[in-house]
């Protein structure tokens, strides 16, 4: 045996290369994300306003404030952990152990301790740790597909060999049969797959439209703000005099101007998105594609084990005269027995590979086969030259007696090894034709005698019998048909890329529903095409066939330059590249490589292509309450700006608002923001509508313009109380109480009429939204203390005026509810209307055609 390293070389090559696993982005710490957080403007803001209050003796407001930055980075933190968590337990299932020969002895190890030059011993199903040179094979065959993406097991050789592929072995490959003997030769970022990982860090991610508009936004309200609170401090000070109070009304302009929720509700949101996605078996690598998924447009994913079951069935057999489906397997099974029995019989006794352990798990189920005490006498491996297996078998009882002789493998190889008559050959041609219409991946059987003596050098020198054909499909996910149809409903249009030939590859697409009339492109001819071409073509295509994984970023380029947005789903390195230059790339994470996933924006945890649809579903869902939740927001803004602003500019009015008030204010804004919009259930038909264009702006001056009409309705109705309140001649604190109770009654309306589009406030309030319902009322209980708590109400700076004096209140209320809802109603009657006729002249032109 060979000794290999000693223990002492192993330590040192440790200590010189490093551990045998992939560089990936260092975690962030507290102090890092504290800082991307706190860079925001509006949070600088915050923290100015809290150490001013601080440095004038006002430690409650200065405290307030600067928790609230503290509670968002702990949101922020909390989720980054999770995330990280879930991926390193993914990444650890996925470590190999590898069996290394040191020290003359056999020793399994960790994978990530694997150095070079350790002999690796192979055996099937062993994953292979490290990129190394073979010394020793006997029918060695290895699946290289997360690396090639070619599906079909590669040969592996020693000895004189001029192809250096097929005398290397890769990091992550598996060995589906026999074994040998490896030299490592890279480990970590040096083996191939650590190349590709490296190479990723050269294609950039677009930053999301939400996130470059949200930026635009923040900087221009940042120095709007800055502006008019410098004004607002001069203005004061020349009209009062006292300047730490003017100061002090400055910030608290700034504070009204400058929506600081924005980013709260945004952490907060995407946060909680990324919750109910786990809860959907989909990890959230990227908030930002949360935002993303509701514009999807295209949708690409893989066949394998996201479209299908990824497990390999016997459906379909042919016994040399009649075929036979799977649904008459039980009643028909005696007629082809011997057809299953040497398809087993011609597979390993352990099998590794898919196709061989369905051929074996359906002779169990139809046959009582006990243990048929066949002694094993030689095997003739697959190779690339000669695409068949054999294995000879002999009957234990009689050393006499004759060999039996099983083969399997591709139809053509093993019809040209049986030599039949020409008019036999093209009857069964014609059935391998049909049955490979009609997507079955075929092998053939055949079998022979051979005498107990010498036997031949090379496999086609046995006189073969031709038995039949068994057809084996990846059964089709159940739930994925339907799947596809909410997509073509929801406007997205579903391309598959697989590895099958063409025709396998048309016939999964009918099944699933995917569009007939779609164009089907070939790995070959996508060689061919310019990328003018592809981008011309792109546009009718359903399915990309014999595709290896380097042409999938041309697919998603080719996409993206046609201003689509891009969903990509993967599981090998080489899918990496496409993966990140995806808009929202997915990685799967069952069989996905830990390179896949750092590249990706999402993991799916079951690798199932509903958990996707069911992700955009969400993704709409949580895009349509985040931006009722802004427009809320710059609502409940416009009375708070303008009620700040007033005594500014006429010093004979008392002041309404302090900055108490308004932190007080932010109390029920930012939960009701955070926590009761983001659970609002979702709009009806939100999957029958189109993905929102690429160029609709998150704040579309119409969005604005409405925005602004609620708040400046409530401004106005407050302005009334408020004035009305001075003509009764109240005190100013009364007119504080009684104009503050009127802003926080005609907040809590708008807060109703903004959760939904389409249903009436008493319908969300009947729906049972828990935590509306528990912010709400606890906002109205506090503002019960505040006025009837004496020393409440001295913190405030209010006089009760009275029960019956806060009845102007809710009867502005009241109007501010009738008059938003009649508009509400008549805009989702129209917008209905639209929808109709949409759909009306979608029908007529159907049939047109």
């Amino acid at each position: 045996m060979a000794k290999g390293l000693s223990t002492a070389e192993a330590k040192a090559a440790l200590q010189s290369h490093g551990f045998n696993e992939l560089l990936t982005a260092r975690p962030k710490n507290v102090l890092k994300i504290a800082l991307e957080v706190v860079r925001e403007p509006m949070f600088l803001l915050l923290i100015s306003c809290g150490l001013l209050y601080m440095i004038l003796g006002d430690y409650r407001e200065g405290i307030i404030m600067l928790s609230t930055i503290f509670l968002i980075i702990f949101i922020t933190f909390y989720q980054y952990r999770k995330t990280e968590k879930a991926l390193d337990a993914l990444r650890n299932l996925s470590s190999p152990r590898a069996l290394v020969i040191r020290d003359g002895k056999e020793l399994r190890i960790s994978g990530r301790e694997v150095v070079p030059g350790d002999l690796l011993v192979l055996n099937e199903g062993d994953r292979i740790p490290a990129d190394a040179f073979l010394l020793e094979s006997l029918n060695l065959t290895i699946d290289e597909s997360l690396l090639t993406g070619e599906s079909a097991p590669v040969t592996k050789l020693t000895g004189a060999v001029p192809d250096e592929e097929k005398i290397t072995v890769f990091s992550g490959t598996l060995v589906v049969q026999g074994n040998g003997l490896a030299e490592v030769t890279a480990t970590g970022n040096r083996t191939a797959f650590g190349k590709i990982g490296v190479s990723l860090a050269a294609i950039q991610q677009e930053e999301t439209q939400l996130q470059t508009e949200m930026k635009k936004l923040i900087r221009n309200l940042f120095l709007i703000g800055a502006v008019l609170s410098i004004a607002i401090v001069l203005l004061f000070y020349f009209t009062r005099g006292n300047f730490l109070q003017s100061l002090l009304n400055g910030l608290t302009a700034a504070m009204a101007i400058l929506p600081e929720e924005f980013p709260v509700v945004l952490t907060v949101f995407l946060a909680l998105g990324a919750w109910r996605l786990s809860r959907r078996n989909v990890l959230t690598r990227k908030s930002s594609a949360i935002e993303t998924l509701g514009s999807a447009t295209v949708l690409c994913s893989d066949k394998t084990g996201t479209i299908t079951l990824n497990k390999m069935e016997v459906t379909v057999v042919y016994n040399g005269k009649d075929i036979y489906h799977s649904d008459v397997f039980s009643e028909h099974h005696a007629l082809f027995y011997n057809l299953i029995k040497t398809a087993s019989q011609a597979s390993n006794e352990k099998p590794v590979d898919p196709m061989e352990i369905a051929i074996g798990e359906l002779y169990d189920k139809l046959y009582d086969t006990g243990t048929s005490g066949a002694a094993f006498i030689r095997e003739y491996p697959l190779s690339r030259e000669l695409m068949a297996m054999t294995r000879v078998m002999q009957d234990p009882m009689g050393e006499s007696s004759p060999y039996q002789v099983y083969a399997k493998g591709a139809p053509e190889t093993i019809l040209k090894m049986c030599k039949l008559e020409a008019a036999t050959q093209i009857q069964h041609e014609k059935v391998l034709k049909q049955l490979a219409a009609e997507g079955y991946r075929v092998i053939a059987v055949a079998s022979a005698e051979h005498a107990p003596s010498s036997l031949p050098d090379e496999q086609e020198q046995f006189t073969f019998t031709f038995i039949g054909f068994v057809g084996l499909t990846d059964p089709v996910r159940p739930e994925v048909p339907q799947a596809i149809k909410d997509c073509y409903t929801a406007g997205i249009r579903v391309i598959m890329i697989t590895g099958d030939y063409p025709v396998t590859a048309a016939s999964i697409a009918r099944s699933i529903g995917l569009a007939p009339e779609g164009e089907i492109i070939s790995g070959e001819e996508l060689v061919k095409m310019s990328d003018e071409e592809l981008k011309v073509r792109i546009g009718r295509v359903t399915v990309f066939a014999r595709v290896v994984p380097e042409q999938k970023l041309r697919i998603v380029e080719a996409l993206k330059a046609n201003n689509e947005i891009v969903a990509m789903t993967g599981d090998g390195v080489n899918d990496a590249p496409a993966l990140k230059a995806a808009h929202i790339g997915v990685a799967m994470g069952m069989k996905g490589t830990d390179v896949a996933r750092e590249a990706s924006s999402l993991v799916l945890l079951d690798d199932n292509f509903t958990s996707i649809v069911a992700a955009i579903r969400l993704g709409r869902r949580i895009f349509d309450n985040l931006q009722k939740a802004m427009s809320y927001i710059l609502a409940i803004h416009i009375p708070i700006i303008g009620l700040t602003l007033l005594p500014s500019f006429v010093s004979t009015l008392p002041l309404l608002l302090m900055p108490l008030h308004i932190v007080f204010m932010e109390l029920i804004i930012d939960p009701v923001c955070s926590v009761a919009f983001e659970s609002e259930q979702e709009e009806k038909g939100i999957m029958n509508r189109p993905p929102r264009k690429r160029d609709d702006r998150f704040f579309g001056s119409r969005k604005i313009l409405q925005s602004f009409f609620s708040g400046l309705l409530l401004l106005l109705m407050v302005l009334f109380v408020y004035f009305f309140s001075i003509h009764e001649g109240h005190t100013e604190g009364e007119v504080r109480a009684i104009a503050f109770s009127a802003l926080i009654t005609g907040n809590i309306i708008l807060i109703l009429t903004n959760l939904s589009k389409s249903r009436t406030a008493l319908a969300v309030l009947a729906e049972k939204n828990t935590a509306l319902l528990i912010i709400l009322g606890s906002a109205f209980i506090m503002l019960q203390l505040i006025l009837f708590i004496p020393g409440l109400r001295k913190i405030f700076s209010f006089d009760f005026p009275g029960m019956s004096h806060f009845i102007p209140s809710f009867i502005g209320a009241s109007l501010v509810l009738l008059i938003l809802e009649t508009v509400k109603y008549f805009k989702y009657r129209r917008k209905s209307k639209l929808e109709k006729n949409r759909e009306g002249l979608k029908v007529v032109s159907g049939n047109s055609v």
